[in-house]
């Protein structure tokens, strides 16, 4: 694709690696056919080609407006276009620089601006987030019914973490995360005791925050990159006193952190830390070897039917596609067919609140798949996904790691209570 940059954008960081990424676009349109707001809406200019021609305009100069920016908010940034693409167009990065650009030149509405603000004022604190979801269920009963659909319900579960491993064998960092330990803090208990069985320990780091993921979405960069410093700041001394790896147990997350290093790059006071880090982000399956696995029980004869989704996150991203259901097959669990298991939930961050619409119709369509096997669970790898999920099935939607947790425990795993 040739391309002829506006001179805004022609000599700045963000103008040469758009322009490269640009001009590996051969236009052949594989994107489309896998891209989910093309399925749903049919307009090329909602399929990553479409998107990628208007970044390129933008970037070019020309006339852009609410409509270009209209589009290129409904995309997921679920990249299943870059595991399709045969030339390895990097759309993800580039539909990042194309959102920050356009959120200089064209103006948000007031409403809109207010939303995207208050949503990164009050996810990314967990205390925040915790108080008014609190608030939420306590009028929960008093809303209506759309509402209160939207308010969830307390999960009931063992967030009780197990005591260190007097000498372990191994020693990892957890990325406690903002709104996992207010939805779901049994998650990571969970995955404490599962590794813990095996001598494992896993230990949280003092200050360490959001990964920075809700402000990066949003456009708002040096916030984002801000977060990415303190966090770094808060993880690098363990990593540097004998750590093995910084481990999240949601993949969402985990996909921002292999990214540090890249978006860190031109920091020299942190970019070297950055890129470390990076390179030693695991998410939580890939710390499931195989000695670790034997140390876990089978799952009984009575363990319910399984549909495993697979988030976007852990297969577009991380390219840890079939590693979740292999471990869980591999313990026993009975899965279920899961039809087009590369498609998005429409949960995408705070996708599903900013492109309510949409993300429901998404969601709708991964439920039916997700449910033609007629588990009697359903596991997934990121909490987004499990909220966003759970919000449309009376199914039990669980993280995977909870599965193996209740089983190790001899729980029923059918329920999430």
């Amino acid at each position: 694709m040739q391309t002829r940059l506006a001179d805004f954008v022609r000599d700045t960081a963000h103008g040469a690696e758009a322009e490269a990424i640009l001009r590996k676009c051969v236009h052949c349109g594989f994107c489309t056919a896998t891209c989910p707001t093309y399925q749903l809406l049919g307009d090329e200019l909602d399929s990553p080609r479409g998107r990628i021609y208007l970044i390129k305009q933008l970037l070019e100069g020309a006339g852009v407006s609410r409509t270009t920016q209209r589009h290129l908010d409904r995309c997921l940034t679920c990249l299943n276009c870059e595991t399709t693409c045969p030339s390895g167009v990097r759309y993800g990065r580039l539909v990042d620089i194309g959102r920050e650009v356009i959120e200089e030149r064209v103006p948000r509405p007031a409403l809109d601006k207010a939303v995207r603000w208050g949503l990164r004022k009050m996810v990314p604190f967990e205390g925040r987030f915790g108080a008014v979801l609190g608030l939420g269920r306590a009028l929960r009963p008093l809303l209506p019914g759309v509402l209160r659909r939207q308010v969830p319900e307390r999960r009931e579960g063992d967030a009780t973490w197990p005591a260190p491993p007097a000498r372990p064998s191994r020693t990892f960092v957890l990325l406690r995360g903002c709104v996992q330990p207010v939805l779901a803090p049994q998650i990571n208990a969970a995955a404490a005791r599962v590794l813990g069985r095996a001598g494992i320990r896993l230990e949280e780091a003092t200050g360490a925050g959001c990964c920075g993921a809700v402000s990066h979405h949003l456009s708002a960069p040096h916030e984002a990159l801000a977060r990415m410093r303190s966090n770094i700041d808060a993880w690098w001394p363990a990593l540097d006193s004998g750590a093995e790896a910084l481990v999240s147990t949601a993949s969402g997350c985990g996909a921002l952190l292999r990214q540090y290093g890249e978006l860190l790059a031109d920091d020299p006071h942190y970019r070297d830390k950055a890129a470390a880090l990076a390179e030693r982000t695991r998410d939580l399956s890939e710390v499931m070897d195989d000695a670790l696995l034997e140390t876990l029980p089978m799952a009984s004869a009575h363990a319910p039917s399984v549909a495993c989704h697979q988030p976007c996150t852990l297969q577009h991203s991380l390219r840890l596609t079939g590693r979740v259901p292999a471990i869980l097959r591999g313990r026993g669990f009975d899965l279920t067919p899961v039809r087009d298991g590369h498609l998005c939930c429409g949960s995408a961050g705070t996708y599903s609140v900013l492109q309510r619409d949409l993300s429901q119709r998404l969601r709708a369509r991964r439920l039916e798949a997700l449910g033609e096997g007629a588990p009697g669970v359903i596991a997934t790898a990121n909490i987004g996904c499990l909220h966003h999920l759970q919000e449309g099935t009376a199914t039990p939607v669980l993280h995977w790691i909870e599965l193996l947790d209740r089983y190790c425990r001899g729980e029923n795993a059918a329920h999430p209570s």
